[in-house]
């Protein structure tokens, strides 16, 4: 077991990591259950959603309440069903296919509506509120964002003042884009107390005297998810309701947004399937010029793309979930307490959180993008699924920290691990440097066994992420979280790296079970993704060294750079059409 973000110096072997067909009889049966539910009390109300009725995603959440899906992750003591992290992650994957109004309310609730009552809330806070949580007798909802503060959290200016008795805290300010808001029972508010540095969470329940809410957001998607701003003036809470101690509120929001990371990853899996899956269908039952469009290789292209980023999606998400999970299982048997060991689980994966939200995210755009354009005409008209896809999936790569700050965020946990002492990056730096200035080996090693060559390539990827980390960080010394348009392109490379990898060993897996010829297809997935990732990472590296390099340390990263990234040859084309055509023949998105 690798720590978070040690995947850049250590290499991890496919028996080592999990895989989603991995998950045992329990597991299946509860993805079993919430695709059954998904399918009788979602799908036929697909127009409904559409139509801003609020009431309706309430009366969903309230039957996934009585069949146990929203207390996957709570303990059997607060009325949930304790079942392990990387099970939540699969819940909600199968969740997400249904539609975006939904899913946002399921995560929200499931998410930051009730992790971090879960996560820093006393016993008795977790005895009288999980209980009603986890069974959806009560709606959760989370109140963070205000008109000026967004990204930059714990700015934010709603204010906690303690009565002169010490009972209770009077809560005044203002908060926005506040999903479940509408049907909401409990809000987790966060507000400064006099002066603090930082934020304080508290607990609030409707009806307390002093919250009010403005009208229903109008949004470009998500019609059916309650989305409002809430107002407090001078509402009472009691003391007894201050979650996680004073000042400890942007931690809170923090780790809570880890978990929302991946979990929102997940959460756009089986979209991402379902938009693929009604691209085929449309693609094979279109004629054009006399045959079904399927038939063409443009749109063959645009099916397997969406293939291989769904693929690698997949297998980057549920890697990291099981991380998290052995990691939380290790604290435990340590002697953690339940919350302990799920803080410093999920704590210890932020830098994975990020990547797979980021990826997940930016993967369901490109998917329902590709969906619209495979329906032509079609895919523009409201009357087809596409519109609501592409509407729905805009606003993934915003919230949970925008993607933007999530890359900046993953590339500045790594730099600060590095300089604690927790993650060893300057020793394979400069080897990294030594190496340059090395007559490189004409030797032609023997690539006969399955994957030798690309892990090869993982290698030289990683060592183009160290060169240029390590340079920029050298020439930017303190200044580097300044320079963003470097810390963005360095983020890209490391997301790149870490899902190719994701991806070739999740297929190695597969090929080492079933066989090489059963497995040929996410071979091929795998091989793709990898050719694609060598060439962002190269255009990424190439930004990164112009941004401060010059003369001969610029001629030598580039050189470097081009040794590192050269000589990868598949046939592309050859290897789309071999996946699409899979996809066509089985009229949907099967792998």
């Amino acid at each position: 077991m690798i720590k978070g973000g040690e995947f850049l110096i250590k290499d991890q072997e496919a028996k080592d990591i999990f895989t989603p067909e991995e998950f045992g009889e329990d597991q299946l049966m509860m993805a079993s259950a919430t695709k059954e539910f998904v399918e009788k009390e979602l799908d036929p109300y697909r127009e409904q959603f559409e139509k801003k009725d609020y009431k309706l995603t309430e009366d969903c959440m309230k039957k996934a309440g009585e069949l146990g899906l929203l207390g996957i992750s709570v303990p059997a003591e607060y009325g949930g069903m304790g079942m392990p992290f990387n099970t939540s992650v699969l819940i909600c994957d199968k969740i997400s296919g249904a539609n975006g109004s939904f899913s946002t309310a399921f995560g929200a609730h499931t998410g930051i509506g009730t992790l971090p009552i879960l996560l820093y809330g006393n016993n008795t806070q977790r005895t009288k509120y999980l209980p009603k949580l986890s069974s959806g007798k009560w709606m959760g909802c989370y109140c963070l964002t205000e008109p000026g503060a967004g990204s930059d959290a714990n700015s934010g200016k709603t204010k906690a003042v303690l009565t002169k008795d010490g009972k209770h805290y009077l809560i005044t300010g203002q908060k926005m884009w506040i999903s479940n808001a509408g049907f909401a029972d409990i809000f987790i508010v966060f507000a400064r107390i006099e002066d603090d540095k930082n934020i304080t969470g508290f607990i609030l329940e409707k009806g307390t005297e002093g919250i009010t809410l403005g009208n229903e957001e109008s949004k470009l998607g998500l019609n059916s998810s309650s989305t409002r701003q809430v107002f407090f003036t001078q509402a009472k809470v009691p003391a007894e309701n201050l979650l996680g101690g004073r000042g400890n509120g942007f931690k809170i929001a923090m780790n809570a947004l880890n978990v929302g990371r991946i979990k929102l990853s997940a959460g756009v899996l089986d979209a991402c399937r379902r938009v693929i899956s009604l691209s085929t269908k449309y693609a094979n039952e279109r004629i054009q010029f006399g045959i079904p469009i399927s038939k063409f290789g443009a749109i063959k292209h645009k099916l397997a793309d969406m293939s291989v980023r769904t693929f690698a999606v997949e297998s980057a998400t549920y890697r990291s979930g099981s991380d998290i999970e052995k990691n939380i299982l290790r604290l435990e048997a340590e002697g953690l307490d339940h919350q302990q060991a799920h803080l410093k689980g999920i704590e210890e994966y932020a830098i994975e959180c990020s990547i797979v939200k980021v990826l997940g995210s930016e993967t369901v755009q490109f998917c329902s993008d590709e969906g619209i354009q495979i329906y032509g005409g079609m895919g523009y008209s409201a009357d087809a699924p596409m519109e609501a896809a592409y509407r729905d999936a805009r606003i993934a790569s915003i919230y949970e920290g925008t993607n933007e700050i999530n890359r900046m965020l993953l590339v500045g946990m790594i730099l600060k691990k590095a300089m604690k002492g927790e993650l060893d990056i300057m020793t394979p730096a400069m080897k990294v440097a030594d190496e340059l200035m090395s007559i490189p080996s004409f030797d032609k090693p023997n690539y006969t066994i399955l994957f030798a060559l690309e892990k090869e390539y993982i290698k030289k990827l990683k060592k183009v992420i160290l060169m240029c980390a390590g340079k920029a960080a050298q020439h930017f010394a303190m200044t580097i979280e300044r320079e963003q348009e470097v810390m963005m392109k360095l983020a890209d490379m490391v997301i790149e790296v870490y899902t190719a990898e994701s991806t070739i060993l999740r297929a190695e897996k597969l090929a080492t079970k079933n066989g090489e010829q059963i497995a040929e297809h996410q071979i091929t997935m795998s091989k793709l993704f990898l050719y694609q990732a060598i060439k962002n990472c190269n255009q990424s590296g190439e930004e990164v060294i112009l941004s401060f390099a010059k003369g001969d340390e610029q001629r030598m990263l580039l050189m470097g750079l081009k040794r590192f990234t050269k000589g990868y040859t598949i046939n592309p084309k050859e290897m789309r059409r071999k996946i699409a055509s899979k996809i066509i023949e089985e009229n949907k998105y099967c792998f």
